[in-house]
C-alpha cells in the first residue's frame, strides 16, 4: 500500500477528514474511493459518501474480500448516521463474519457495535444487550471501547438504570480521551449531560416535580405503585401491566392515579378518556364498561371502587401511587424525543423506531414543522427531518478506525 493511502487512513482514524482528502481527493483507485467516501461521511455529506463507498466496493477485485467487507461496514455506518434504519442488517453480519475470518477484529467489532446501535434506535433492548455481552471491550482499541461504553450506557438509560449508565459513560470518557477523536469526545460528553437533566416528572399528592434519572431509578425500587405515562404501564416491585395498546384504559388509570387518595369525578374521567366536555347517560354507560375492563386488567395491582361522584383506585400491596410522566408533555413528544439526537431522520425511519405508521408520523412532522420545532430538506423520498441545529454541534458519525491496514 502506498504512503498516501496509509497517511489518509491514519488521518481518518484520528478524526481528520480534511487531512485525508488532501492526500486522496484526486485519485479514483479503489482504496482512495473508499477513504474519500469515509471522509465525506465524516464531513456530513452522506449522499456523496454512499456513492463513493459503493464505487469502491465494486472497484475492489474478487480476491479483496476484506476491503469489500470494510466498504460494507462503512456504508452501514453512513446509513445509521443518516437514520436509514431499514438498511439490510444481514449484509453487516456477513461483512463482520468476513472480517473476523481474516483476523480484522477491530473492524469486525465495529460492525457488531453498529448493529447494536441500530437495535437501540429501534428499541430492541434485549437483542442489543445480548449482542453487546458477546463483545469484550478490553480487547478493543480506545475508540471502539468508547463506542462500546456508549452502547452499554444507552441500554442502561433506556432501562432507567442511572448508576450503570454513569459507570459505562465514565469508561467511555476515558477511552474517548485516549482515542483523541473530537466527535467521539463530544458524543460522550453529550450523553453524560443527559444524566444531569430531568428525565421525568413525578405527579403525586396533587403536586408535580422534575426527577433526575437517579431519582427515577430509586422510585422504581420503592414500594409505590407506579403509573408510567412514558411507557403506558402500571407496575409495583413484583408485577407490571402494560396498557400501551389500550389508550382509553390508560387515560382512565392516569386520572384515577392523579386523584388518589381521593376519588376521580365521572366528568373528569369522561373528559380524560373520551375527550368530551359533556356528560350524558351514553358516556356514563361507556365509562362503566371501560372501568370494568380496567378493573380486570389491574386486578393483580389495584382495586377500583365506585363512589357517589365517581371512582377511586386503591393499591393492593403498594404503599402509595405515583404517576411518572414525561418532563414536557405535548402531543408529539415521542417524535421530538427521537429527533433530539440532532441527526437527520426520514419519516419511514421514525415510523420504524416508534412502531407507528408512516402516515401518522408524517402528520406529526407536519404539525411540528408548522410550530417551528422541526425542519426538513429534500423532496419526496429524499426528504429528511431534523430539529433546528444548535451552535457547536458535533456529528456522532464514527467510521472504521483502522481503514485500511497498512
Amino acid at each position: 500500500m502506498d504512503s498516501l493511502i496509509t497517511a489518509a487512513a491514519r488521518a481518518l482514524a484520528a478524526g481528520d477528514p480534511l487531512g485525508a482528502l488532501n492526500r486522496v481527493a484526486l485519485r479514483d483507485d479503489a482504496p482512495a474511493l473508499a477513504l474519500r467516501g469515509i471522509a465525506m461521511a465524516q464531513l456530513g455529506d452522506f449522499a456523496r459518501a454512499k456513492a463513493l463507498l459503493r464505487r469502491a466496493g465494486r472497484a475492489f477485485g474478487p480476491r479483496e474480500a476484506v476491503a469489500r467487507a470494510r466498504c460494507t461496514v462503512a456504508e452501514a455506518e453512513v446509513a445509521l448516521a443518516a437514520r436509514d434504519l431499514g438498511w439490510a442488517p444481514g449484509r453487516l453480519d456477513e461483512a463482520a463474519s468476513v472480517l473476523e475470518a481474516h483476523d480484522d477484529r477491530a473492524n469486525a467489532a465495529h460492525a457488531r457495535l453498529l448493529d447494536i446501535r441500530r437495535l437501540l434506535l429501534i428499541g430492541r433492548l434485549g437483542h442489543a444487550g445480548e449482542r453487546l455481552a458477546g463483545i469484550d471491550p478490553a480487547r478493543l482499541p480506545a475508540a471502539l471501547r468508547a463506542i462500546h461504553g456508549l452502547a452499554s450506557a444507552g441500554i442502561a438509560l433506556r432501562r432507567m438504570e442511572a448508576r450503570a449508565a454513569r459507570v459505562a459513560l465514565e469508561g467511555a470518557r476515558d477511552a474517548a480521551g485516549r482515542a483523541g477523536i473530537p466527535a467521539l469526545i463530544a458524543e460522550v460528553g453529550a450523553a453524560r449531560r443527559l444524566l444531569d437533566e430531568p428525565a421525568a416528572r413525578l405527579i403525586a399528592d396533587g403536586a408535580a416535580r422534575p426527577l433526575l434519572l437517579d431519582e427515577v431509578e430509586d422510585l422504581q425500587s420503592s414500594q409505590a405503585l407506579i403509573v408510567d405515562a412514558c411507557r403506558h404501564a402500571a407496575r409495583d416491585r413484583d408485577r407490571s401491566v402494560s396498557l400501551a395498546t389500550r389508550p382509553v384504559l390508560f387515560a382512565l388509570l392516569r386520572a384515577l392515579a392523579e386523584a388518589w387518595p381521593q376519588d376521580a369525578p365521572r366528568e373528569v374521567l369522561i373528559a380524560q378518556a373520551f375527550g368530551s366536555r359533556f356528560t350524558d347517560e351514553t358516556y356514563r354507560a361507556r365509562l362503566r364498561v371501560e372501568i370494568g375492563r380496567l378493573r380486570a386488567a389491574l386486578r393483580p395491582l389495584a382495586r377500583i371502587s365506585a363512589t357517589e361522584r365517581g371512582f377511586v383506585i386503591a393499591p393492593r400491596r403498594a404503599t402509595g401511587i405515583a404517576v411518572l410522566a414525561r418532563p414536557v408533555e405535548e402531543k408529539h413528544a415521542t417524535v421530538l424525543a427521537l429527533m433530539a439526537d440532532g441527526e437527520t431522520w426520514s419519516s419511514s425511519a421514525l415510523a420504524l423506531a416508534l412502531g407507528s405508521s408512516q402516515r401518522s408520523v408524517q402528520r406529526a412532522l407536519d404539525a411540528l414543522a408548522e410550530a417551528g420545532k422541526v425542519q426538513f430538506f429534500g423532496q419526496a423520498r429524499a426528504r429528511r427531518w431534523v430539529m433546528p441545529p444548535m451552535p457547536g454541534f458535533a456529528t456522532s458519525l464514527l467510521l472504521p478506525v483502522s481503514w485500511p491496514d497498512g
